[in-house]
């Protein structure tokens, strides 16, 4: 259990993701759990969803968390460790969930080495997450540790080096995205094939969990189970034919390396 208070500054889906993780899982207790917002909607949602307290005034939490989760978009960041700089006590744990903004610029605006970057993604939602993190030099092991287990309990987390942050972003971070894509385009290809719409996204759906599921439990490499599948002559490799002369591979290996490049741009100076 973690034995200190945690609050999250924003209290959006990802920030009630971590916390009902751990809050299930027994890692933390509501009584023990704070978040701010300047939405009524999100702390109401925050609150009947965890039976955890909210408030209005990211100062108030302040004063309250021990742990500290900087919960944000990347674009209000910014203003709001410029808001609780002053309010920082030497020793609070910041967890940064913003893409982009490095160890460095966190340790320069809020005065402390106590920092980390995560970078959950969306199906943390629903337990499955890939997550990533890196700590700054003022971090114990044993906190990089919590980190590890809060963001495990929804799913995969492991540590990286900060150099590798952006990747992450790029891959696990918005990697789901461009997987719903995928989900939504097997599906149409159904549909082209006489399937209904409901019958189609579900088997495509279910198909992409399935796979994903075979490389984890397997250990296999994803082309070993692909060579698997592909018969001499067969449907499958027609298919891979197909998907080949469309420049598939280089289309998601250029999604990430987008997605990634933005990440890095995001924690740049503003001119």
């Amino acid at each position: 259990m973690i034995e200190r208070r945690i609050g999250f500054v924003g209290a959006g889906l990802m920030a009630q993701a971590l916390a009902g993780g751990m809050l299930r899982t027994g890692m933390a207790r509501a009584r023990d759990v704070c978040a701010s917002d300047p939405s009524e909607e999100r702390r109401r949602a925050f609150e009947q969803a965890l039976g955890a307290h909210t408030l209005a005034d990211n100062i108030q939490l302040m004063s309250h968390a021990e742990i500290v989760f900087l919960s944000v978009k990347p674009q209000v960041l910014p203003k709001v460790v410029e808001e609780i700089a002053a309010h920082v006590r030497p020793s609070q744990l910041f967890v940064s969930i913003a893409p982009g903004f490095t160890l460095a610029w966190l340790h320069q605006k809020l005065g402390t080495t106590r920092v980390a970057r995560v970078m959950p993604n969306s199906p943390t939602l629903v337990g499955a997450g890939a997550s990533a993190f890196c700590v700054g030099s003022g971090v114990e092991r044993a906190e990089a540790a919590l980190i590890e287990q809060a963001l495990s309990v929804e799913g995969v987390c492991i540590e990286v080096p900060e150099r590798l942050m952006d990747a992450v972003t790029g891959l696990s971070g918005s990697g789901p995205a461009f997987v719903y894509i995928m989900i939504e385009a097997l599906s149409d290809g159904g549909v082209k094939m006489g399937l209904p719409r409901q019958m189609a996204t579900r088997l495509a759906a279910q198909t992409v969990l399935g796979a994903a599921k075979m490389v984890l439990e397997t250990g296999k490499h994803p082309s070993e189970l692909k060579d698997a599948v592909a018969t001499p002559g067969g449907t499958t490799i027609e298919g891979i034919h197909a998907l080949e002369k469309a420049g598939v591979r280089r289309a998601f290996i250029d999604a990430v390396e987008a997605a990634a490049t933005k990440s890095r741009k995001l924690g740049e100076p503003k001119k």
